[in-house]
């Protein structure tokens, strides 16, 4: 019971993040010119490249505001239709523009090659996690889809984590530059491993509960 209720609330402080970070977003880009936010290191780059950047932050924005819903098994079965549209803005918009926008915006990234590969990658691995609960929902496999969802929200929650690994960054007294490369891996590998962790415990709880029926 107590393992439960610690669950649903730290799942509610994640949600929580979530949708401060996607407010975040929404604001300062509609109220702010780009680069108004970050360094002037930065800056250049994202004044540079304003549709990029606009596009994929306030795709990935509503990719962040919506992940939490898909996951609600309240509405999932109160509103089946609901959770199918609100999926399928979730991969179309959030999931697909802000992960192609970010694609193209990761050469731009500061922390050298370390960083801009580590920005990359986790656009193509948000992209392909998308991809696969897509195909996995079409072909009717339920539990495979919300395997690949799962994944694909820990990406998706990278925004909150680079937003924190950033903040801790800059009080630092060390240069920003090779700590914003080391971030550019630690806002979305740590996420994945632990929502890989998160399926092979449920899977294997699942199967010791078959053997003891």
């Amino acid at each position: 019971m107590k393992t439960l209720l610690a669950q649903r609330l730290g799942l509610g402080a994640l949600n929580a993040l979530a949708l401060l970070v996607a407010a975040y977003a929404f604001l300062a880009y509609a109220l702010w010119p780009p680069g108004h936010m970050v360094g002037e290191k930065m800056q250049a780059a994202f004044s540079a490249h304003p549709v990029l950047i606009y596009g994929h932050v306030f795709a990935a924005a509503l990719a962040l505001a919506l992940g939490p819903w898909q996951f609600s098994s309240r509405l999932r079965r109160a509103r089946p239709q609901v959770h199918r549209w609100i999926g399928r803005t979730y991969l179309g918009v959030g999931v697909l523009v802000g992960g192609v926008f970010g694609l193209l915006l990761s050469r731009f990234a500061q922390g050298g090659a370390v960083g801009q590969i580590g920005f990359a990658l986790l656009a193509v691995v948000w992209l392909y996690t998308g991809l696969r609960g897509w195909l996995a929902i079409r072909a009717g496999s339920v539990a495979e889809h919300r395997q690949w969802m799962l994944r694909n929200q820990a990406l998706t929650l990278a925004a909150v984590s680079l937003r924190i690994y950033v903040s801790l960054a800059l009080a630092t007294p060390w240069p920003f530059e090779p700590l914003y490369a080391a971030i550019a891996w630690l806002c979305w590998v740590p996420n994945l491993l632990l929502a890989e962790w998160w399926l092979r415990r449920a899977a294997g709880q699942a199967w010791v509960s078959t053997m003891h029926r």
